[in-house]
């Protein structure tokens, strides 16, 4: 799939294998193509190279050509009469940096932990949920592309739900949960962005799953993924992460070889619970100051 990046048709291909997987597990379909939301871009080049932003282009315009990424989005209804009506978002990115400079041979940049582990454990929430029990809220699951860009899917998702967003109750990402960090706790255990922020964290931990405060707050995680435009409008949304400052990052060297696959799976497992805890439980609320703004944290 040649990195994913964003828009290159192996970014599509990895889509069609999720949507096949989404299909597979028996979501309902929830973007405006079956499982696909299309996510039209205008690429441009800059300094650095080739850039992406939300939009088309004008058709005398001279400034960038089109391009079409897309979100991947399946849902399961909520089965409470009086929830089901509500919905929390489930989400991890997808797309990584797809070709670039060569380091030792290799120039695919394949994001192994960032962010196939997090889709994985996306789709492994999906999975378990459509399997039943039913949830009491509707649980929507987005794999969005655009991440490495700047959050751009999201971005999209955000001006185009799946659900009303007045009626999304919380989102919770998933980001670099391959390898175990050792500030957390080790192997099985995960650390939430944010977490001081609401009363996610604390719901997590008083259900006795192995979450903790990010570890590392100077390097404000909190606003460098996707969960970030959902908390500036409102919606208490927080990252799960096990991302352990391994010299990988952005690196052709982000292989599968180097995910720990018994943490993975203990990870997701985690995952699995949060999911039923915030479909099922009481809703998080920001605690006072929280909730970030669009000018400031």
């Amino acid at each position: 799939m040649q990195g994913r990046r964003t828009a290159t048709p192996g970014a599509l291909r990895a889509a069609r294998y999720l949507a096949g997987q989404m299909q597979a597990y028996g979501l309902d379909p929830a973007g405006d193509s079956a499982y696909f939301q299309r996510v039209p871009f205008v690429v441009s080049m800059g300094p650095e190279g080739e850039r992406l932003r939300l939009g088309r282009p004008a058709p005398d315009s001279l400034g960038g050509v089109m391009a079409l990424g897309l979100n991947v989005i399946g849902l399961v209804r909520g089965a409470d009469p009086q929830l089901a009506k509500d919905a929390i978002v489930v989400g991890a990115h997808y797309d990584h940096l797809g070709i670039g400079r060569p380091v030792n041979g290799d120039s695919i940049y394949n994001g192994a932990d960032d962010d196939a582990s997090g889709v994985a454990a996306v789709l492994t929430a999906a999975r378990e949920l459509a399997a039943g029990p039913k949830p009491r809220r509707t649980v929507v699951f987005l794999l969005s592309t655009g991440e490495e860009e700047g959050v751009l899917g999201t971005q999209y998702y955000l001006q185009h739900p799946a659900w009303p967003l007045e009626r999304t109750v919380a989102d919770l990402e998933v980001e670099m949960i391959g390898r175990p960090d050792s500030l957390a706790g080790g192997p099985g255990r995960l650390w939430l962005t944010g977490y001081e922020r609401s009363t996610m964290g604390e719901g997590f931990a008083a259900a006795g799953l192995p979450v903790v405060a990010d570890p590392r707050p100077e390097q404000n995680f909190f606003l460098r993924s996707d969960n970030i435009v959902f908390a500036i409008r409102g919606i208490p949304a927080h990252t799960l992460s096990s991302y352990n400052m391994h010299g990988d990052y952005h690196q052709p060297n982000d292989e599968v070889a180097a995910v720990d696959s018994t943490h993975l799976e203990r990870a997701a497992e985690v995952v699995s619970r949060a999911v039923r805890l915030l479909a099922d439980g009481d809703p998080p609320r920001w605690h006072r100051a929280g909730q970030p703004t669009p000018t400031g944290p």
